[in-house]
């Protein structure tokens, strides 16, 4: 066969280079490692740091929700809290009207302790984004949203931490 007949032969896609759940799955690994970096040079673990995240907007969350959004089973979210708040960055907190559900929600000092690196989840999050445009980031952002909560409702509450989990988050 001649280099002119193979170099002529069109190229194979592989099926993961057209599937979704591949695609998106590898685009989270390859952006949050970039993140990871960052804030292990600020003294955090992932785990650490997809909490105060979740916790940033200073609402109280249940656990479960939690460790849905952290995409962590549940026994490793109350572990970490449990550290976290020796450090005095989050607080647990009664439900108002269901006592077995436990809310916590992050601490002044923890607060100022996460400032810095959202402001660089920020910063890297438009680095990412840029060569995309405004328009294009915000729509890719809008679909994603919805996709989300297509397959959330279609869950019909299971939750989403299990075993079955990827180990990487939207959390970066």
């Amino acid at each position: 066969m001649s280099h002119a007949t193979e170099s002529s032969t069109p190229a194979t896609v592989r099926f993961v280079d057209g599937y979704l759940p591949a695609l998106l799955a590898l685009a989270s690994q390859l952006i949050s490692g970039e993140f990871h970096e960052v804030v292990r040079q600020h003294g955090f673990s992932v785990s650490e740091w997809r909490v105060m995240a979740s916790l940033a907007d200073g609402d109280p969350i249940s656990i479960g929700d939690l460790a849905q959004v952290t995409v962590t089973k549940q026994p490793t979210v109350t572990r970490l809290l449990d550290r976290m708040e020796s450090k005095g960055q989050v607080e647990r907190l009664p439900h108002p009207s269901d006592r077995r559900i436990t809310l916590v929600r992050i601490t002044p000092k923890g607060s100022r302790t996460i400032e810095r690196l959202i402001k660089l989840a920020r910063e890297h999050e438009s680095r990412v984004l840029e060569p995309f445009g405004l328009a294009r980031a915000e729509e890719l952002k809008k679909t994603l949203r919805q996709i989300i909560d297509l397959h959330a409702r279609r869950q019909g509450g299971h939750e989403l931490a299990d075993e079955h989990a990827p180990s990487d988050s939207v959390l970066g």
